[in-house]
Parts: C-alpha cells; structure tokens; sequence
C-alpha cells in the first residue's frame, strides 16, 4: 500500500496553489519527493510544471498519476488534454477512455466528447458538449476557463471555415496551436 500524504499537508499545497503562492512548485516537488506514490501530488506536480511552461516535466508527472491512479479522472483528462495539445490526439483519445466509464452527464464525459468533436473539426458538437459540461461542473472552476477557451477558438474557426472556400482539415490544428498548455490560467 503507498504511502500517502497527510491531509492537512495536502490541504496546505492546495491552499497554496489555489492563492499563486510562488514556491507552489517547489513545495509540490518536496511533498511529491517524500511521498513518490501519491497521485494527487504527481497531478498537482504535472498541473503546476506545465503551468510554468516545463512541459516535458509536467508530462512525466501527469503521465505518473494516471499511472499511480488509473480512475483517477481529473489526472487521466488533463492528461489527454495536454496530448491533444501536443498534436498527440491519438494519445488522447487512448488516455480518455477510460472516462467513457463515468456517469452520463459528467462533466468529464461533456468535455471529453467536446473534445473529441474538435478533433473531427466538428466545432459545434464541441462548443455544445463544452458548454454542457461547464453546466455540470460545479467542483473544478478553472477547467470551465480551460473549455471557455476552447470554445471562443471553435466560435472563431467557424468564423473562418464561413468566410473560406477551403477545406476545414487543417483548423484543428490551427485552434489547437493557438491553444497552447501556457495558455491556460493557473
């Protein structure tokens, strides 16, 4: 069995994280250190790295909670969204499958079938799976920023695929490079 955390020094990082703290990272990297097999602070970990642009770090640590934790949703989505916005969708589509076995109207399912629609250049399916999802997610306030993001860049592509005779198959990754892990709010 591994050893895990202690709340109240988990609740501490969270709080950390949650106010900017700047020594976020380096408070993650002691705790994930000291306790190598808890999930929840190799997301934390992977969520902060790639926050500050250390991408390749972020991965290995998101990829080591899905890893650590295979139900674990929250990690195995960002996960999938940090491959779908490496150009990796393939990867993606593998890690959210699993999230297929969440209950219907889980915001997690909203998002990942969103996403799945952008990756077809289906930008209205998306924009309304995402929409629909940020209905249902009450828990997580800046993954709705995240998707918020997501759509005002589908909103756009179908400005363009309106205003364009030429075919949409390379929009996607034209919204997905303009949607960037830097990009998104910590």
């Amino acid at each position: 069995m591994p050893k895990l955390c202690d709340d109240t020094r988990l609740q501490g990082l969270i709080d950390a994280h949650t106010k900017g703290d700047s020594e976020r990272v380096a408070k993650t990297q002691a705790l994930a250190a000291e306790f190598p097999d808890d999930a929840r602070l190799q997301f934390m970990l992977g969520s902060a790295l790639i926050g500050e642009g250390r991408l390749i770090e972020g991965h290995v640590n998101l990829s080591r909670a899905v890893e650590l934790a295979p139900d674990f949703a929250i990690a195995r989505f960002q996960l999938g969204l940090f491959q779908l916005t490496s150009g990796e969708a393939d990867n993606a589509l593998e890690t959210w499958a699993r999230l297929d076995r969440l209950p219907d109207g889980h915001y997690l399912r909203h998002f990942v079938d969103g996403l799945r629609s952008l990756i077809r250049d289906e930008f209205r399916a998306c924009t309304t799976h995402l929409e629909a999802g940020i209905r249902a997610n009450t828990e997580n306030a800046p993954l709705n920023s995240d998707m918020q993001l997501v759509i005002a860049r589908c909103r756009e592509a179908e400005a363009q695929s309106a205003q364009s005779s030429e075919e949409p198959t390379t929009e996607t990754s034209m919204l997905l490079q303009r949607f960037r892990p830097d990009e998104r709010p910590n």
